[in-house]
């Protein structure tokens, strides 16, 4: 019986106006699933594989002149330059970077491999609402022995590269570099010694310094260098904007340096964000506009269908029964729309993967999220789509009432 009562109410569907609303509502989803793709493809370019570090960050310290140095000078930051920091209009967080106040050397053994290096080191640590990783692999128990490292992936290449290819030795991987325990020796002034295992959990192209958690630092420093107040040299800071002129302009003023271009990186993500932004808000009106054109289309059709939706109404059929048709046929071209959408989008990201590969060894991101996000839009469309249509049906049925 339904299939009588659609037969009959689509005999005045305008094909036209439907296959215009397909189109643009098909170009208004390609464009809002390829820019969100696209941007979360090309972002671990920018961050270069540091995905447990917040992005719009820069990393500031004073500069060392050569009077400052011989009148040893301090090169750290007081707390009225801290306070005086935050009070800025570009400023969001700022945290410093903890030192450590006593001798920390370390080693990796692999016999098999006939590798054996042992080195004095450092260690500094940020607080942990700068490190974006999961917190429950990022914090100490003195009981457990184990403390979690992340390194400079130069550090990495350096023993690659350099020490192991000129001494013949077998390479290392990060992955395999993560299951390598270090042996980590701590020694304070007092002449106290403990012994610990350093398990290396993320690699960063952006940090110059060996991080260990904040609970560490307090807890060692406390302990192995007799309560010392550990003043920082060396500040984090998160910023609302890193195109921001007057952060360059602060900064200046102060004398205050900024490590390895960060302001240059965060204007790169910034515009790349604002692009896709852009991108995002064109497809975002193209949709709604084919949105519109459906239900200028539908609101047509019923209205050269009313005496036929009222003869049916009348002779004892539901407004449900008589909506389906309708709610079908706009559900169906939902359905179309994100299908043909999303292999439009795979079709495009295989081409320029390509060239993302070879400007850049990061991994891309997975496709899953963009598929999401179109099923939640078209899922969004369709339900606006159905409690449109049933709406009018009601009205006219209400009317003949």
């Amino acid at each position: 019986m339904n299939r009588l009562i659609g037969r009959l109410l689509r005999q005045h569907i305008s094909v036209a106006q439907l296959t215009g609303f397909f189109l643009a509502n098909l170009f208004g989803m390609v464009i809002i699933l390829l820019g969100i793709q696209f941007y979360r493809d090309v972002t671990p370019m920018f961050t270069g594989g540091d995905s447990f570090m917040k992005g719009e960050y820069v990393i500031v310290s004073k500069k060392i002149s050569t009077l400052s140095s011989f009148a040893k000078k301090s090169n750290t930051f007081s707390a009225t330059d801290i306070e005086e920091i935050k009070e800025q209009t570009f400023t969001k967080s700022v945290g410093g970077f903890t030192p450590t106040l006593f001798n920390v050397s370390a080693g990796i053994s692999m016999p098999e491999a006939g590798v054996q290096l042992s080195t004095a080191m450092f260690f500094e640590s940020v607080p942990d609402e700068f490190v974006d990783i999961d917190l429950s692999k990022w914090q100490f128990d003195p009981n457990s022995g184990t403390i979690p490292i992340i390194i400079p992936r130069n550090y990495l290449n350096l023993y690659n590269f350099g020490f192991a290819q000129s001494r013949n030795l077998p390479k290392i991987s990060e992955g395999i570099m993560g299951l390598i325990q270090m042996d980590i020796r701590l020694r304070g002034s007092g002449g106290q010694r403990e012994g610990f295992k350093g398990n290396i959990v993320g690699f960063s192209n952006r940090l110059n310094t060996i991080l260990v958690p904040q609970s560490f630092m307090d807890w060692a420093n406390s302990k192995f260098a007799s309560g010392i107040k550990a003043e920082p040299a060396r500040l984090i800071i998160e910023v609302n904007n890193p195109a921001d002129s007057t952060i360059a302009q602060f900064f200046y003023d102060k004398g205050y340096e900024t490590e390895d271009n960060k302001l240059d990186a965060g204007k790169t993500t910034y515009f790349l964000r604002l692009i896709v932004g852009i991108v995002l808000g064109i497809g975002i009106i193209i949709t709604i506009l084919s949105f519109y054109m459906l239900m200028l289309s539908i609101f047509l059709l019923l209205q050269k269908n009313t005496t036929k939706l009222e003869s049916l109404l009348l002779i004892g059929y539901s407004p449900k029964q008589v909506s389906f048709p309708y709610q079908a046929l706009t559900s169906v071209l939902s359905v179309l729309v994100l299908v043909i959408a999303i292999f439009l989008v795979v079709l495009a990201r295989g081409y320029y993967l390509e060239l993302l590969s070879s400007l850049s060894g990061a991994e891309s991101s997975g496709i899953w999220f963009t598929i999401l996000i179109g099923m939640v839009v078209s899922l969004m469309v369709a339900a606006i789509n159905i409690w449109v249509i049933r709406r009018k049906v009601n009205a006219i049925w209400r009317v003949k009432e």
